[in-house]
């Protein structure tokens, strides 16, 4: 009933052969077009081993480094920054212009006396190059300068994702300057994926939170090594979703067949598109047991007012009083399975999975032949694509 063993949600030495064979080989997700709009706006992610930064160019280009200084591999830039006129390392002012080519070695002459007597930047001491690339309005990198094409990775999965224009979406904050939901969680970032993509689970666990859609008229499947998910929304939330939803409504939603999509794009990001709002839901692996999780929101471009008045006739709408916000179970709302909220449902029930993978009695029972099957399905592309790059070679 697994593909996987154990040791591959416990294990440090199997966490780090993931790191080098799964996160360090593929398009990983960096952030939002956005987050880089001006010349010498930047932004670093982790990708597997690699820590590599994007940066808007005076030319409008965007370009991939990786982070770190050519001089004694010092970090150069740390996670995000504004209007950068060059890239200087802290440690020993090594300079770099946005294009990657040194510049700058303070004392060349005396301390560095052979390094070389022409242009710097013919020295052979650029910055490494990386990948960078855009999806759906997402920006991606990849470690290698001469990655794959970015649509050979995700074409097959674009025709199944939803109809939302992300681009013309504006992003959500709940409080200013906290733009993102962040959360860590005790538990593997399979056991993240696999929850996610678990359809079995959703009329059961979330039977009183996620209940406005129609989990029985699910449609699901694979493109390649990515999982696609929509359904539709319940009839009676359907009828009045114009005053029911909480946001206004995505123009880009048809509404003789509005949906939600909740599509897995290998190996660590989900994308949840519905009715009034676009979000993204990275897994970064922080260790065999540990997992942060961050999502970004985006919803239509309308005034405060329109947000206002939308909340308003939500909050008055009947089909509130039947569908959404009921817990699992009656309680405190600190109780995770009593608070109406889904993602604490998440939670509660991967960090019970992790627990439980320490028992000398945990087995899989058992395996929903269409609810779970994506499950397997999911073990059996990490195996396969960390066996693509060597992970289980033979020393």
């Amino acid at each position: 009933m697994h593909a996987l063993p154990v040791e591959a949600y416990t294990s440090q030495e199997w966490f780090d052969l993931e790191m080098k064979t799964i996160f360090s080989t593929t398009w990983q997700f960096a952030g939002l077009v956005e987050d880089v709009a001006n010349a010498g706006d930047y932004i670093s992610v982790q990708a597997g081993l690699n820590n590599i930064f994007i940066v808007k160019g005076r030319d409008n280009r965007l370009r991939a480094f990786h982070n770190m200084c050519r001089h004694r591999g010092t970090q150069l830039l740390r996670a995000v920054g504004k209007n950068q006129k060059a890239i200087t390392c802290p440690y020993h002012d090594w300079t770099y212009n946005l294009e990657g080519k040194l510049i700058s070695v303070p004392k060349k002459e005396e301390e560095f006396p052979n390094l070389c007597n022409k242009e710097l930047h013919d020295c052979g001491l650029n910055l490494h190059e990386a990948s960078v690339d855009i999806f759906k309005g997402m920006l991606f990198v990849h470690p290698d300068k001469d990655a794959p094409n970015i649509m050979e990775f995700f074409g097959d999965v674009e025709p199944c994702l939803g109809p939302h224009i992300v681009e013309e979406l504006v992003e959500y904050q709940e409080k200013e300057g906290e733009p993102f939901y962040t959360k860590e969680i005790k538990a593997n970032w399979k056991i993240i994926v696999e929850n996610y993509i678990d359809h079995y689970h959703l009329a059961h666990l979330h039977e009183g939170t996620l209940n406005m859609y129609d989990h029985a008229k699910a449609e699901f499947g694979w493109a390649g090594q990515h999982y696609w998910f929509n359904e539709p929304l319940v009839p009676e939330y359907m009828a009045d979703v114009e005053n029911a939803s909480p946001q206004p409504l995505i123009k880009a939603n048809k509404s003789e067949d509005m949906r939600v999509y909740v599509p897995w794009l290998f190996p660590n990001i989900g994308i949840t598109e519905g009715e009034s709002a676009w979000n993204t839901f990275h897994a970064i692996p922080l260790a065999p047991d540990r997992t942060l999780v961050v999502i970004r929101s985006k919803m239509e471009n309308a005034s405060e007012w329109e947000f206002t008045k939308q909340y308003t006739k939500s909050s008055m709408s009947k089909v509130w009083q039947h569908y959404g916000n009921k817990g699992k179970y009656e309680g405190d709302a600190s109780d995770s399975m009593a608070s109406g909220d889904f993602m604490e449902e998440d939670v509660y029930a991967c960090e019970q999975q992790q627990k439980s993978l320490s028992s000398p009695m945990f087995s899989v029972g058992a395996r929903a032949q269409r609810g779970e099957y994506a499950v397997m399905r999911f073990q059996e592309e990490v195996k396969k694509w960390m066996e693509k790059h060597g992970a289980f070679d033979k020393k």
